[in-house]
């Protein structure tokens, strides 16, 4: 594991994403964990940066996370392009599979929330082959709805008696990061938003290969295996991303500070 947890960040579009490896981040979610820290994680593609760029508050929601990976690779160019040369992807469920390696070498405990029932069933058995140590402390399916605010206060603290010190929440984007920003404070664990990657480990969905992830084809994939529900996503976000980003190394818009800053305490 790296030794060093320090990174740069830079704005893309307006949204802060933080240059940092696998090594580096699961050293400091290890180190909040450890400390009972509440804190949360994005992981995010292109589409949290034009959510983002769409809506101020969710960009605040992003901004205000104490880390940001790359989990796509045009983040991972436009991070190069920003001059991080360095720059990696940190992919949402290799990042979630690492950690339950670590937490399980560590006896972190770790908790799911989110997807649907028959998902986390499957995903709690494949985590109980691949990583038999790891103690999971919680793991709950959310209805389709708004919590209310009294199923919201029993949830929070059903986390916290539980004992869970990382949480992965399976959700989607932005409900994963705004529900990951409203419970800062009041969740003793560190939140971790990987989306997919419950369904992508639990078998359910299936991965795109390699060496589409590598050369940032993985939408495409995406986008032929769930047409109903990604078509908008991708279609809309991916062209909007380019032109916007383009104008952004021209120096023709100004979209956030892009000034280095180093990784959180």
């Amino acid at each position: 594991m790296c030794t060093s947890c320090r990174w740069q960040s830079r704005y893309i579009l307006g949204m802060r994403v933080d240059a940092v490896e696998y090594g580096a981040a699961i050293a400091r979610v290890l180190r909040w964990a450890g400390a009972g820290q509440s804190r949360y994680v994005g992981v995010a593609t292109v589409n949290n940066v034009m959510e983002s760029y769409d809506c101020g508050g969710f960009r605040a929601v992003m901004n205000e996370a104490d880390l940001v990976t790359s989990d796509g690779m045009p983040l991972v160019w436009a991070l190069r392009l920003l001059g991080v040369q360095h720059a990696m992807r940190v992919y949402g469920p290799d990042l979630m599979e690492r950690l339950l390696a670590a937490a399980a070498d560590g006896g972190v405990a770790c908790g799911l929330y989110g997807s649907s029932p028959e998902v986390l069933s499957k995903l709690v058995d494949r985590i109980g082959l691949r990583f038999p140590k790891v103690r999971m402390s919680y793991c709950w399916s959310p209805p389709f709805r708004p919590l209310t605010p009294e199923e919201d206060e029993l949830i929070t603290a059903e986390i916290n008696s539980s004992g869970t010190r990382i949480l992965f929440v399976g959700l989607n984007t932005p409900k994963q990061d705004c529900w990951m920003a409203s419970h800062k404070g009041r969740v003793q664990c560190v939140m971790i938003g990987v989306g997919a990657a419950f369904e992508f480990l639990a078998g359910t969905k299936p991965q795109a290969p390699r060496w589409m992830m590598r050369c940032g084809l993985e939408w495409s994939f995406r986008l032929a295996t769930e047409p109903r529900r990604l078509w908008k996503r991708y279609l809309k976000h991916n062209p909007r991303f380019v032109a916007f980003f383009a104008l952004q190394l021209l120096g023709l818009r100004r979209y956030g500070s892009g000034e280095k800053r180093a990784g959180l305490a």
